[in-house]
C-alpha cells in the first residue's frame, strides 16, 4: 500500500483550499501578532487520531475553528511552548 506523507499532503488542492479559507477568515494575518508581512502558516491547534484507521486524520479534515493563522515566528513559539493534543476517534 502506498503511504502518502504529511507534506506531500500539504499541496493537495483539499489543502490548499482549506489553508487559502482560513487565510482570509483571519484577515491574511498571523492570530497573535497580527504580522501579515511574513510567510504565514494555517497551525492545526489539534490533532486526531483516528484509532480505526490507525492514521491521523488528514489536514483539510479539521473544522475550521481548530485552524488559525500564525506567522513562523508564533508558530515556533507556541510548538516550543505547548504540546498540540491529540484526540483520538
Amino acid at each position: 500500500m502506498f503511504k502518502v506523507y504529511y507534506g506531500e499532503k500539504l499541496f493537495d488542492r483539499r489543502w490548499i483550499e482549506k489553508r487559502k479559507a482560513i487565510l482570509e477568515r483571519d484577515g491574511n494575518k498571523c492570530v497573535i501578532c497580527e504580522r501579515s508581512d511574513v510567510k504565514l502558516i494555517v497551525h492545526h491547534r489539534q490533532y486526531h487520531f483516528n484509532k480505526r484507521l490507525q492514521k491521523h486524520v488528514d489536514p483539510w479534515d479539521y473544522t475550521d475553528d481548530l485552524l488559525i493563522t500564525l506567522c513562523e515566528s508564533c508558530h515556533s513559539r507556541g510548538h516550543r511552548l505547548y504540546e498540540v493534543p491529540v484526540k483520538y476517534i
